[in-house]
């Protein structure tokens, strides 16, 4: 077991807002940060080690861009808190940079000496090693916070890349600048303009693995459409299903057909409803509960089994009702949960969950009405006379994009009364699990049009780039920024950071972050974020009313 040290500051979340050092405000163990940070450096070593082998047309190993798109997304905050589940990611890895030194020697390849690549992969160095690997072993602050930026990025961009590749749906020029990038970190010497110019290309990759994943749900699962989804619970037992990924719940939803068990989405599986492919499954009922953070309360009134398909995991209590029910995939995992494997295929088995479900009593009913949503790029489209029209009369004098992530900080209701504050000439547009912070209010409509229009999962915030450049084409504007359209985005983690990043390279200014600015952000770096593209935080609601509002 590694020493009871850590310094993680990914998420907004951590620590006094600096670094968790002890254990992670998540629940993440030190051990676990520690692992984490070796995986990293191992996935360092092995892009690196690949980049200059393809570079001089030799042959490379097959399976290694699979390889750090699974270990970053394994990395990514609430994902994984299983240390045997990342130190088999390691000596994976470590399997894989024998092969490719042994490729690399063969080819006379010439490698850096960087420590990442010339370590050898014993086992009994794990714990040195790790240390070595920490964010902290960059002193300079502006290159470490440049570099955390990228690999953040990189985290995020591998989670949607990892979805839609499960829909046979990949691109190897994404994952050959994702191996590009991880090398950039892992130089000691890359210089700063080089890292600040790789952020921005971090951003505009992210455009485009959203724009994959969107291609790979749409055209797998049909466009989404506006759906009305039931909060309130049927009456036969039920199986949760909670994360991102849409082929496992259509996986489930084939495998639960008939059984008598209904299927529960809860948390970012909300928008699994708006697809026509898969809210045709008739005992797929409703969405149970709120967002992530509240998984503990929810979760034990449940009382059938959960299924995480990704993050974001809240470790149980101790006394838990649940904890011996919850099942994990992917690159997920939880000491003591049981884990299921995807076949040769891809496919899962989920016969013990729907054996279990069956011995459960139907969920506790803890509200009930319906909620709207579905507004994808391709449904506000389907509405754009009615927008413009809107718009151009006057009875729409603006759009907030208020996507992004919830969390448990008090300081969130902001968002909760910046939604209730907002004039009703004001439309929402959403996507995330920010939305459980307001989607549950009666904003009303303007026309007929929602004020809150919900398009989907984080990475789903790729429909209001669409939207805006749509826009950008309707009205004629010169430029992104002359819209009547403000950015006030909450974060939490790094699918939120590549969100963002992708923003910023569209040319969007003036976006505003909350409830607090990012840790890894150093001071330096911020100020060239502020200057070049005016980013900032956050304030009082009546203030940022007026900023963003007028």
């Amino acid at each position: 077991m590694i020493e009871n040290k850590m310094f993680c500051f990914q998420c907004q979340e951590t620590a006094k807002g600096m670094g968790c050092t002890i254990k992670g405000v998540c629940g993440k163990e030190a051990s676990t940060s520690n692992y984490q940070d070796l995986l990293l450096g191992v996935v360092r070593g092995v892009a690196t080690i690949d980049r200059a082998i393809r570079k001089t047309g030799a042959q490379s190993v097959a399976g290694v861009d699979s390889y750090f798109v699974d270990a970053l997304f394994a990395c990514i905050t609430n994902a994984n808190f299983d240390d045997a589940s990342i130190l088999n990611r390691v000596d994976k890895g470590i399997a894989l940079k024998k092969q490719l030194l042994a490729i690399a020697k063969e080819h006379n390849v010439e490698l850096p000496d960087y420590h990442e690549i010339v370590w050898g992969g014993e086992k009994a160095d794990y714990e040195a090693q790790s240390r070595k690997e920490s964010v902290l072993r960059n002193e300079n602050e502006d290159l470490r916070s440049l570099k955390e930026l990228i690999v953040l990025g990189l985290k995020g961009m591998a989670a949607y890349y990892e979805h839609a590749g499960r829909l046979g749906y990949t691109d190897t020029t994404i994952t050959d600048f994702m191996g590009d990038a991880l090398a950039l970190i892992a130089n000691p010497d890359a210089p700063m303009d080089q890292l600040l110019n790789c952020v921005l290309d971090t951003g505009k990759w992210g455009v485009t693995a959203m724009a994959l994943l969107d291609k790979a749900n749409s055209t797998t699962y049909g466009h989404p459409e506006i759906t009305k989804v039931n909060i309130g619970v049927g009456k036969n037992p039920g199986i949760l299903i909670s994360g991102h990924d849409l082929h496992d719940i259509e996986e489930l939803l084939k495998q639960t057909e008939g059984t008598g068990v209904d299927v529960y989405t809860h948390g970012e599986m909300l928008p699994a409803h708006y697809y026509p492919e898969l809210k045709k499954y008739k005992h797929l009922v409703g969405n149970y509960g709120n967002a992530w953070w509240k998984q503990k309360e929810e979760f034990s009134t449940f009382n059938g089994p959960i299924v995480f398909t990704t993050n974001c995991i809240v470790p149980p209590s101790a006394n838990a009702n649940y904890k011996d029910r919850v099942f994990t995939m992917n690159s997920t995992g939880f000491p003591g949960w049981k884990h299921i494997e995807a076949d040769a295929n891809g496919h899962k088995d989920f016969s013990e969950v729907i054996a279990i479900a069956k011995t459960c009593e139907a969920p506790t009913e803890i509200e009930t009405g319906e909620i709207v949503g579905g507004f994808a790029h391709n449904q506000v489209f389907a509405l754009a006379d009615k927008i413009v029209d809107a718009v151009k009369s006057g009875a729409i004098r603006k759009f907030v994009v208020m996507g992004g992530c919830d969390g448990r900080m008090r300081s969130r209701d902001y968002y909760t009364e910046f939604a209730q504050q907002l004039p009703h000439d004001v439309v929402i547009l959403t996507s995330g699990c920010a939305k459980f912070k307001y989607n549950k209010l009666n904003l009303g409509d303007i026309n007929g049009i929602p004020r809150v229009l919900d398009a989907g999962q984080c990475n789903d915030s790729y429909t209001w780039a669409v939207v805006a450049l749509k826009l950008k084409e309707i009205f004629g504007a010169a430029d992104i920024n002359d819209l009547p359209l403000a950015f006030n985005i909450a974060w939490y983690e790094q699918k939120a950071v590549i969100v963002l990043l992708a923003l910023l390279s569209l040319g969007v200014k003036n976006i505003h972050i909350g409830p607090t600015l990012p840790a890894f952000v150093s001071p330096g770096v911020l100020k060239v974020l502020v200057e070049q593209f005016g980013l900032g935080g956050i304030t009082t609601v009546e203030e940022d009313l007026k900023r963003m509002i007028g």
